[in-house]
C-alpha cells in the first residue's frame, strides 16, 4: 500500500475516532457521572447524588480524542502484526496486543482528562481550571497523571476481552451472511461485547476511581496501588464494594459500545466512500 493511501486511511480512523468518542461521551455522560459517585469513598448522596450530573462534561468532551488515538494505534498495529504473523491461528492475539498498545497511547491523555472529570464529577470542584489549578499547584504534573497504572491496568483487561469479541462476532456473522457486517449490526456486536468486559473488570475499575479521587491534601483517605486498593476496600468494606457501580458501568459501557463502536464504522464507511467519489472526480 503506498504511503498517501497509508496517511488517507490514518486519517480516516483519527476522524471516525474522534466522531465516536465525542458522540458516545456527551450521550452517556450522566451514566458515568452516576457510576463515579457510587464508587466514590464519600458514598452516593455526598458525592452529590443526582445534582449536576453534567459536572465535567467539558472535560470529558475534550478527553474524547483518545479515541482517536486508540484507533490509529489498534489498526496501525493490527496491520503490521497481520503482516507478520499467521492471522488464521493468531487472529485473538493480535487483536488484544493491538487493542493494548492503543489504550496504552490513549491513556496519555485520558488519564488527566479523567483526574480532573471525576473530581468535578463528585463535587470537589465547580470550574475546570480551578481543578486543573489546584492539581498542579498542589500534586505537580504527575497529579494529572494519578492513577495512570491503574487505569492501563483496567483498561487493557477489558479490551483483551471486549476487541477479540467484537472482531469473532463481525468475523462470524459476516461469514454467516457472505456479506461484510454492516454499521448498525456493528453496533449491537460492539453493545454485546462492551457489556461483557465491563462487568468483568468493575473491581479494576472501582480502584481505578478510589485512586483518582485520592488526594494527599484533602481529609480523605488516600488510596495507592491498584492490588494494595483491592485488598483494603475487600477488607474494610467487604467483597461487594469492590462492583460497587456495576449496574451504571454496564449499561453505560453497553450503550456506549454500541454508540461508539456503530459511529466508528459508519464514519468509517461514509470517509471510503468520499474518498471513493473523490477519486473518481
Amino acid at each position: 500500500m503506498s504511503n498517501s493511501n497509508q496517511q488517507g486511511n490514518l486519517k480516516q480512523f483519527l476522524l471516525a475516532g474522534a466522531c465516536a468518542g465525542t458522540a458516545v461521551d456527551t450521550a452517556l455522560f450522566p451514566l458515568d457521572t452516576i457510576k463515579t459517585r457510587l464508587q466514590s469513598q464519600h458514598g452516593f448522596i455526598a458525592s452529590g447524588g443526582f445534582r449536576g450530573i453534567y459536572s465535567g462534561l467539558l472535560t470529558a468532551v475534550i478527553g474524547s480524542a483518545p479515541a482517536s488515538l486508540f484507533f490509529v494505534t489498534y489498526e496501525a498495529t493490527k496491520r503490521v502484526l497481520g503482516a507478520t504473523v499467521d492471522q488464521g491461528q493468531y487472529t485473538p492475539f493480535i487483536h488484544m496486543v493491538a487493542a493494548s498498545c492503543g489504550e496504552t497511547v490513549a491513556c496519555t491523555v485520558r488519564v488527566p482528562t479523567e483526574v480532573i472529570k471525576q473530581r468535578m464529577q463528585t463535587k470537589q470542584f465547580t470550574k475546570t481550571s480551578a481543578a486543573v489549578s489546584h492539581v498542579l499547584r498542589t500534586e505537580g504534573i504527575l497529579g494529572m497523571y494519578r492513577g495512570f497504572l491503574s487505569t492501563v491496568a483496567r483498561e487493557i483487561p477489558f479490551t483483551c476481552i471486549q476487541f477479540p469479541l467484537y472482531e469473532y462476532f463481525k468475523r462470524t456473522y459476516a461469514t454467516m451472511k457472505g456479506r461484510p457486517t454492516e454499521p448498525i449490526e456493528a453496533a449491537f456486536m460492539g453493545s454485546f461485547a462492551g457489556a461483557i468486559a465491563a462487568a468483568t473488570t468493575t473491581p479494576l475499575d472501582v480502584c481505578k476511581t478510589r485512586i483518582m479521587l485520592s488526594n494527599k491534601n484533602l481529609n480523605t483517605k488516600h488510596y495507592d496501588g491498584i492490588i494494595s486498593t483491592m485488598k483494603r476496600i475487600a477488607a474494610e468494606e467487604g467483597p461487594r464494594a469492590l462492583f460497587s457501580g456495576i449496574g451504571p458501568r454496564v449499561m453505560w459501557i453497553s450503550i456506549g459500545g454500541s454508540i461508539f463502536l456503530g459511529v466508528y464504522e459508519k464514519a468509517v464507511k461514509t470517509f471510503v466512500q468520499l474518498r471513493v467519489l473523490d477519486e473518481r472526480f
